[in-house]
């Protein structure tokens, strides 16, 4: 192509605002047909019978929804089944000896498991599970990095009806001992390291200072993923993966029967009073609900190499690496490593070695992506793909654009889902083969989802304005409940908008957002006092408890501010105590204290010292103004604070 026709496509591309799927996708999708909305409003609840279909029952199940006791719904009540039979037992005769994962170690070493042997090591791995004690509903915590012993691992649970509770390997050790504590969980699976830009990282030593922190004694398999680069001794209660294993080899374990309702995993996530929630997921539900919309969203088929670049760490690694794409037989790519080592071409190095389907990332790494150029994904044959898909967060349009173009080649329908932890799996996004994508807006809600956009008092909103997006009825994925915690569960979630006296519930996601004329939702970003870096979550009130815990520092508040590769990058602004010097060791020192508290996910952009914080007169921080700080915006109404000056004092210390 001339610089000239390059220039013009450039051009119309950015003018162009709605774009329809290629024919050819619409010809081959697993749905196309747009009456879908309306089947599933006329037949809603008994519309999910379609997810349920995807799964294998044990024994059928009574009725679709129990929504007796709100917001506690069951779905597919008295039914019964496995997750990890679903996953591997019933592919067995057709796709045993296909692949189910392919895995790439960041050094290029390569490990692949056909359904078959993907089966025999989770069977050995459940048997020596069992032989350690694990028994039907204990809680087993993992603490790995992307490689398949965790999987295996989660798979291994699953089949003895184990629930487990992953802890992403980038948080601290604190975290994982907070984590532990929380779900009084007895056994840790980790793993000796793992390799970052070419470097082997000591996990074990974090896991170990994690385990200290735990208030009650547990067992723990490690895993050997360095070899003879990594030097290490067991502990007490401390057991070799591979060495346990082979204790087993060959061994099977009929997979446990479980009630739809039964819990299948934990996931901790941010909350905004700082303690993490241990968000409760189950089994038939989740499973369905992940297998559906990954069947109708992400337009997987057995025959696929489908690749979500997350880390099974997050909710989107359990959702659409693990459970969607397995419970579906198709082939799911795992990569240990990051998008720019050893080349900023790596992703597209591996979509072109596997064939990869579909593509499934984030606008951090797309904004990455751009930065770098499209000199590298030019290198590559990208034909393969099909599908590419977003997640996390919003995409804005021109890297939308920047992604159709120059990954999908103008062929690939792209998917903008959005979805949280405690949805299970995606609840806004366009279906690729139905309608038209507008570029920086997620979409309509999912057939069979109510979402809409309200303001303050719960009324719609109209087109263009901003509101609150909220879900006015239930989902097969949705979370049961937080553990142990059920009246956290119902304040967080179910009394922003709820109405008590009418009992009609309302989940509130805690996420701005716009709606247009044609129904298509736009999310503008969090309400609440969370932070969103790179897609992940992290609470205000953890960052904040970890500066404080620096010696010096009296007071803090955290915001998120935009950044043009993350999203979102943590700003600090910190009170020190008399006697205590602004500084760059002062810096370090909180840098430090944030990243050892909670990982470096959670490292500060930029730290401000600053004398006063801006309060309201109840003495509540107005932390909307420190976001306007943070992005060089102007300020806000200041006419609520008790100390209106103080705000010029921190935009100039700002600059």
């Amino acid at each position: 192509m001339s610089d000239s026709e390059d220039a013009q496509l450039e051009a119309r591309l950015a003018e162009q605002d709605a774009f329809e799927p290629p024919e050819s996708f619409v010809e081959q999708a697993n749905v196309s047909d747009p009456g879908i909305y309306e089947a599933f409003e006329d037949d809603w609840p008994e519309c999910w019978e379609r997810a349920a279909e995807l799964l294998d029952w044990e024994r059928d199940y009574d009725e679709v929804l129990d929504d007796v006791e709100e917001p506690f719904y069951e779905w597919f009540t008295g039914g019964k089944l496995n997750a990890s039979a679903n996953c591997l037992d019933r592919h067995l005769a057709d796709r045993g000896d296909e692949t189910a994962i392919q895995w790439e170690g960041e050094l290029g070493d390569t490990r692949s498991f056909s359904y078959a042997e993907l089966h025999r090591e989770v069977n050995e791995f459940a048997a020596a599970l069992r032989s350690i004690g694990i028994e039907e509903d204990d809680v087993v915590t993992m603490y790995m990095p992307m490689i398949p012993e965790l999987p295996i691992a989660m798979l291994a649970c699953a089949r003895i009806g184990a629930p487990h509770s992953v802890v992403f390997a980038g948080f601290s050790a604190d975290a994982l001992a907070t984590r532990m504590n929380a779900a009084d969980s007895e056994y840790l699976i980790t793993c000796d390291g793992y390799y970052r830009r070419g470097d082997a990282l000591d996990h074990l030593s974090k896991a170990n200072d994690g385990l200290d922190g735990v208030e009650h004694d547990a067992t723990t398999v490690v895993v050997d993923r360095l070899g003879p680069e990594s030097e290490h001794d067991l502990g007490e209660n401390q057991l070799d993966y591979d060495e346990l294993v082979a204790d087993h080899e060959g061994e099977t374990v009929d997979p446990v029967t479980r009630d739809a309702e039964d819990m299948l995993f934990l996931m901790y996530t941010s909350g905004t009073t700082g303690t993490p929630k241990g968000v409760k997921h189950t089994t038939g539900g989740y499973l369905s609900y992940v297998a559906w919309t990954a069947h109708a969203v992400l337009d997987v088929k057995p025959e696929d190499t489908y690749w979500c670049a997350a880390d099974i760490g997050w909710i989107t690694g359990h959702s659409y690496i693990v459970y969607g794409p397995l419970a579906l037989g198709t082939t799911t790519v795992m990569y240990e490593g990051t998008p720019d080592y050893p080349e900023k071409d790596r992703l597209w190095e591996i979509v072109e070695t596997y064939g990869v389907d579909q593509l499934y990332t984030a606008p951090t790494a797309i904004r990455a992506f751009m930065k770098w150029g499209e000199t590298y994904p030019d290198r590559h044959d990208l034909s393969s793909l099909r599908l590419l898909g977003t997640v996390g967060e919003p995409i804005n349009p021109r890297a939308w654009k920047w992604y159709y173009k120059h990954i999908g080649g103008e062929e690939c329908p792209i998917v903008d889902t959005w979805w949280q932890t405690e949805t299970g799996g995606m609840m806004i996004t366009t279906l690729p083969a139905v309608g038209e994508m507008k570029p920086g807006s997620a979409g309509p809600p999912l057939p069979g989802v109510s979402a809409d956009v309200v303001d303050e008092s719960g009324d719609p909103v109209a087109a263009g304005e901003a509101g609150y997006v909220t879900v006015d009825r239930p989902w097969p994925g949705m979370l049961r409940t937080l553990y142990r915690n059920d009246d956290r569960f119902v304040s967080e979630y179910w009394e922003g908008y709820s109405d008590p006296e009418t009992d009609e519930w309302v989940y509130f996601p805690e996420d701005g957002a716009k709606i247009d004329d044609d129904g298509y939702i736009t999310i503008l970003g969090r309400v609440d006092d969370v932070i969103n870096v790179s897609g992940h979550r992290l609470g205000t009130m953890e960052i904040e408890s970890a500066v404080v815990g620096v010696e010096g520092v009296a007071e803090a508040a955290a915001v998120g501010g935009d950044h043009d590769l993350k999203g979102e990058a943590v700003y600090v602004y910190a009170i020190l105590e008399d006697g205590y010097e602004e500084s760059e060791e002062m810096e370090q020192a909180i840098v430090d204290g944030v990243t050892e508290a909670i990982g470096p996910i959670a490292r500060p952009e930029r730290i401000v010292f600053t004398p006063e914080l801006p309060k309201t007169r109840s003495g509540k921080i107005m932390r909307r103004l420190l976001v306007d700080i943070a992005n060089s915006e102007e300020l806000g109404d200041t006419s609520t604070l008790r100390n209106p000056d103080v705000v010029s004092d921190i935009q100039e210390r700002s600059r």
